[in-house]
């Protein structure tokens, strides 16, 4: 077995990315303090093409030089806007058709594998706090909540880790329906 090349890949330019048809989910960010993890979640909306990430609260915005070393030039293809309060970004996802979904744990939260996302539906994923997780605030907002199952000593994942893992699993289920 031998690796692709960059041109067997066949990778889209930057201006052809930003033009060709996104994936409708958006991406919030709810105050994540790791500029390695901004970037993580740029270069994986960059992967699956998704619509825009919404920056809120102390996240931190491109360009920085700790969000560039992970996303490795994803903000450049990624739409994104910053905003100081996520519940504002809420109602705003809201108005636009959007169902908002926490990835939290949390009582009555659906675990993923039993969650079904519709192909007709927009969709905005609230990522929060690596400490704190989503605000409280936020959580009286939202139309539900999507937790990852765990089985380990630990409670949480990193919340890059947690945008992948959440991002592949709608884009097989969208797929298939």
């Amino acid at each position: 077995m031998q690796k692709l090349s960059m041109d067997e890949l066949q990778r889209t330019d930057v201006e052809s990315f930003k033009k060709q048809e996104k994936t409708p989910i958006a991406i919030v960010l709810d105050n994540v303090r790791s500029m390695h993890n901004v970037g993580s979640a740029f270069r994986t909306a960059d992967g699956f093409a998704i619509e825009k990430i919404y920056l809120c609260g102390i996240t931190g915005t491109p360009p920085h030089r700790e969000i560039e070393k992970t996303a490795l030039g994803a903000t450049q293809s990624v739409s994104w806007e910053y905003h100081k309060d996520t519940t504002d970004v809420v109602d705003q996802l809201k108005a636009e058709g959007y169902t908002i979904i926490a990835v939290e744990q949390a009582d009555d939260s659906v675990m993923l594998h039993q969650f079904e996302p519709k192909s007709d539906k927009k969709y905005a994923l609230i990522f929060g706090n690596e400490v704190n997780g989503v605000d409280e605030e936020v959580m009286e907002k939202i139309d539900t909540c999507i937790e990852i199952p765990q089985y380990g000593t630990k409670h949480s994942l990193n919340v890059s880790v947690a945008i992948g893992i959440i991002l592949w699993d709608f884009i097989q289920k969208r797929n298939l329906n």
